[in-house]
């Protein structure tokens, strides 16, 4: 038999004994995971054989680096450019004087194997050239190398190096920790290297974190005095950017003012008096940059609690469940009401004494290093029973009772004048009523007017010097608490003529609507309202006995719940609250 014909019958039988039919035509593709894999490392092969290679790469120092085009063209689009330039097509060796022999033979090992090797020594390098060969793996992996090690000592210099070769998130990465970690960044040779540019840009942020600006007062003069000669005469210019408002005076006075450097220069010495004037006002409230706390202070709060015990006021500190006596009071203010302004002046006003009336103010800066209250202008109106509140550096006393009287009479306290000033009336006769600030407006909750206790609420707009009443409450309410939480009014317990209440609603000024929610877990009047970390704390109070409530209700209004915490020590009645700065420095005072 013809061999051919034999094959071909075969070759037919074969084909057509392994035909398998399907009742559906699919087909499915498969990928070889290691088969790109296994293609570079077969070319890194040739490539260290110096086989099949059609590139010659020549550095400086005379190394030569072989390569294939095809493969350097698919990573980089440096080469790219240059082997699809018309006239360097045909090339076989090319000149790179830019990079050292030994980065460019591990960028060109990490084209062929996706692998490179990063050390302490070779990250600057190694990104500077992974930057002009574009190869944005390699520069990415540098640059989070190298925010993995940024510490006090490097900081500056890193983010100067990401900064030249735009690694965004590195130079982000970098500032932040310069900010945060300033203390210890100053200490370091780095910082005494800056130009004066720099040192400005660095003292000049609003977010720079540090506790007291006597730290950069200091910094500054340091930088200065490391090569006097050259630069004291950049001082002027980088003390505008020193907060000295903000340094205490004792420190002003010992350290500041007998400055030498400073001693001879007219804007230097204006700055001084600037910071000396802020010093000698009773509200230290910011006028200037100089005189604005860096946002980045964040002191955290505490609640200070005015009480009445043993036929005396007084206050306290209380956070985590632990007590601080705050500065003594000099004067009693039974019944009398406390605000804050700014997280850090806290106001005692009015209340009464035996019977009378009273018009005293005393006011508590809890910034100072030495805290102690101080008597303010006294109001207008003597008052007990009224309310309070504080709107932008203003202090508003309401209503309340003047003898037998109720009133229906506001005064204005303003910071700034240190003067009190009546504004417009309620339109109701007002005592033991509540007020709280929303959306820069005092709201003024129930109280009782001489005959009944109310359920209506009026509203006052400052800039219009109006009164406008809103909804009613659904409870008539006196001697009640009022908070403010996430945009929402809440009037809390007091009491009526069924008794004391421990019931609460809210208020939405969008809705114009109360809703009532649940209630506290003990009937209370009398006491004190604050917010701290987004909870509404009730403070204290008694209940329709009169008996003495030694315990706070917290509300989450994420759960609609009330929790209890039972005061650590019984001060006596709690009757007013207000969160304020956690002072530096506590220190024990004489109850």
């Amino acid at each position: 038999m013809d061999k051919t014909v034999m094959d071909k019958s075969t070759s037919e039988s074969y084909d057509q004994k392994d035909i398998i039919t399907f009742k559906k035509c699919e087909q499915k593709t498969y990928k070889n995971s290691s088969h790109m894999v296994g293609v570079l490392e077969v070319l890194q092969s040739l490539r260290e054989e110096k086989v099949l290679c059609d590139i010659r790469i020549e550095t400086d120092d005379g190394t030569i680096i072989f390569g294939h085009k095809v493969v350097l063209i698919s990573v980089s689009t440096y080469f790219r450019e240059i082997f699809y330039g018309l006239n360097e097509r045909n090339i076989d060796h090319i000149n790179i004087k830019e990079l050292d022999s030994t980065v460019l033979q591990l960028l060109i090992n990490y084209i062929y194997t996706g692998e490179i090797i990063i050390t302490e020594s070779n990250v600057k390098v190694l990104l500077a050239a992974a930057n002009l060969l574009q190869l944005d793996y390699v520069k990415n992996v540098c640059a989070e190398f190298l925010q993995t090690r940024l510490d006090a000592s490097n900081c500056l210099g890193i983010k100067e190096f990401a900064d030249s070769y735009d690694c965004m998130e590195l130079s982000t990465s970098s500032q932040t920790y310069i900010k945060n970690q300033f203390l210890e960044v100053v200490d370091n040779d780095e910082f005494l290297s800056l130009s004066s540019l720099e040192v400005i840009k660095l003292i000049s942020c609003n977010d720079l974190l540090v506790s007291q600006e006597e730290k950069v007062f200091e910094c500054v003069i340091h930088w200065v005095k490391y090569e006097l000669d050259s630069r004291k005469d950049f001082l002027p210019e980088l003390m505008e950017h020193v907060r000295l408002p903000l340094i205490s005076k004792q420190y002003l006075l010992e350290k500041v003012v007998d400055e030498p450097l400073l001693k001879f220069s007219p804007k230097c010495y204006g700055y001084i008096i600037e910071a000396l004037q802020f010093h000698l006002q009773p509200f230290k409230i910011s006028q200037t940059i100089r005189s604005t706390p860096r946002k980045s202070i964040s002191f955290p709060k505490v609640i200070l609690m005015l009480y009445w015990f043993q036929k005396k006021s007084s206050v306290i500190y209380w956070y985590d469940n632990i007590w601080q006596p705050a500065p003594t009071m000099s004067r009693r203010f039974k019944n009398g009401c406390l605000t804050v302004i700014k997280d850090q002046f806290v106001l005692a006003l009015g209340g009464f004494l035996f019977g009378s009336e009273r018009q005293l103010v005393e006011m508590l800066d809890v910034s100072s290093q030495s805290p102690c209250w101080m008597p303010m202008m006294n109001m207008l109106v003597s008052r007990k029973y009224f309310g309070v509140g504080s709107l932008d550096n203003c202090v508003y006393a309401i209503g309340g009772r003047d003898g037998s009287n109720r009133l229906n009479s506001v005064e204005m306290f303003d910071t700034n004048t240190n003067r009190w000033q009546m504004v417009s009336s309620m339109s109701t006769k007002r005592s033991s009523h509540g007020v709280g600030v929303l959306n820069n407006l005092l709201y003024v909750v129930g109280g009782f007017d001489g005959e009944e206790v109310l359920k209506s609420v009026e509203c006052y707009d400052p800039c219009l010097d109006t009164w406008t009443l809103v909804a009613t409450m659904s409870d008539y309410r006196c001697r009640c608490g009022v908070g403010v939480l996430d945009g929402i009014l809440y009037a809390i317990g007091g009491y009526n003529i069924s008794g004391c209440l421990k019931s609460v609603e809210t208020y939405t000024p969008s809705s114009g609507v109360w809703t009532t929610i649940a209630d506290m877990h003990f009937y209370r009047k009398r006491f004190g309202v604050v917010v701290l970390d987004g909870l509404l704390h009730v403070i204290g109070g008694c209940n329709n006995e009169g008996v003495v409530l030694n315990s706070i209700e917290i509300y989450n209004p994420k759960t609609n719940t009330w929790s209890l915490k039972t005061l650590s020590k019984n001060v006596g009645q709690v009757y007013s609250g207000v969160v304020v700065n956690r002072p530096l420095h506590f220190k024990t005072y004489d109850d």
